[in-house]
């Protein structure tokens, strides 16, 4: 079982290699953090807490609850009994869990509506369009018999409309680009702009690992390589000198003919001294 927070971007399309467009939901998949692990000895159940996202103000109540982690905005917990979840508060959970062409649960709650009317609501036709009815072409009608003299339970009426948990199942995981973060689900996923969702798959667990990170630290190492100096054997054939870059330099520096310039030049000033 593997799990993770995100929060939705857009809806977009991605093409194929065989030119057919796939449309997609766009969802930022930051690491999140583990809280709290809670099991059936401490707690009476198994489950994770993990929190998400970055908040300037938090109470010191919800402070002292974030053990100095950080100052998270969301905070959900995610049911893992019977699941064999190594983890322990402080870990991180990234998308290097989950794989493209998995099916994966997406759930956030929807946009609210406000207060709506049962055509909009319920999808009630209303009442007919002929003369006499005046306003009442967007009436619910009867809402009961007149025996009980009251109204059942579980009638549709006019209410508050939106902002409801949505579970959508069987979601196929298009795309993984894990340098940036993004998760590309398809087909539509509840909730507006900027929603927080909750994706839940039957992978395995795996700590988040940073990839930017890892190839900075690849690049400090191949940096801080230092070439081995070459060896070279002495005179007698029995020792062996290591010779650094200044040496090299100044004996490149000393030209190989020194000696037979020197004796052209005295031979010279004696040719003067004859004449």
């Amino acid at each position: 079982m593997n799990f993770i927070l995100g929060t939705k971007i857009r809806m977009t399309q991605i093409f194929t290699d065989d030119a057919r467009a796939i449309p997609v939901t766009e969802i930022s998949v930051k690491p999140s953090t583990v809280l709290r692990v809670k099991t059936k000895e401490t707690d009476g159940y198994e489950s994770v807490v993990l929190a998400y996202g970055n908040k300037n103000k938090v109470s010191k109540s919800i402070l002292g609850f974030l053990k100095n982690l950080g100052k998270f905005r969301y905070i959900k917990e995610f049911r893992t009994d019977g699941e064999n979840i190594e983890l322990k508060q402080g870990d991180k959970i990234g998308l290097n869990s989950f794989t493209e062409g998995e099916k994966v649960k997406v759930s956030s709650v929807s946009k609210g509506k406000g207060f709506q009317g049962v055509v909009k609501r319920h999808g009630f036709n209303g009442g007919p369009r002929t003369h006499g009815d005046k306003d009442q072409m967007r009436m619910g009608g009867s809402i009961g018999a007149t025996e009980p003299r009251r109204v059942f339970k579980g009638r549709k009426m006019p209410g508050r409309m939106g902002s409801d948990m949505v579970s959508i199942k069987n979601l196929e995981i298009v795309k993984i680009d894990l340098e940036n973060d993004l998760l590309y689900v398809m087909g539509a996923v509840s909730g507006g702009r900027n929603a927080l969702v909750m994706i839940t798959g039957n992978g395995n667990m795996k700590i988040y690992e940073d990839i930017k990170k890892q190839e900075l630290a690849k690049e400090n190492i191949a940096e801080s390589t230092i070439e081995e100096p070459t060896v070279v054997e002495s005179i007698d054939n029995s020792v062996e000198v290591p010779i650094t870059t200044e040496e090299k330099s100044q004996e490149q520096e000393v030209p190989e003919n020194k000696e037979v310039v020197q004796t052209e030049e005295v031979i010279e000033n004696k040719e003067t001294k004859q004449e």
